[in-house]
């Protein structure tokens, strides 16, 4: 778990959003994913909007 949320290029599928807040928490990447999309399916895509605010915003880790 680290001090301060970072994107994570090295791990990242699309902008690193999920994989900088598996390092962040210390829960498996895998089942940020699959929470992702999950949220997405039932939220009608307001996670999309969300997901890409932060993955705009947050700074990234230098790999």
């Amino acid at each position: 778990m680290s001090n301060s949320f970072r994107l994570n290029k090295r791990d990242a599928k699309i902008m690193g959003v999920c994989a900088g807040l598996a390092d962040y928490s210390g829960i498996d990447l895998m089942l940020i994913r699959i929470a992702t999309v999950l949220l997405t399916i039932c939220g009608f895509g307001s996670t999309i909007i969300l997901y890409l605010i932060v993955g705009l915003v947050a700074p990234s880790n230098r790999y």
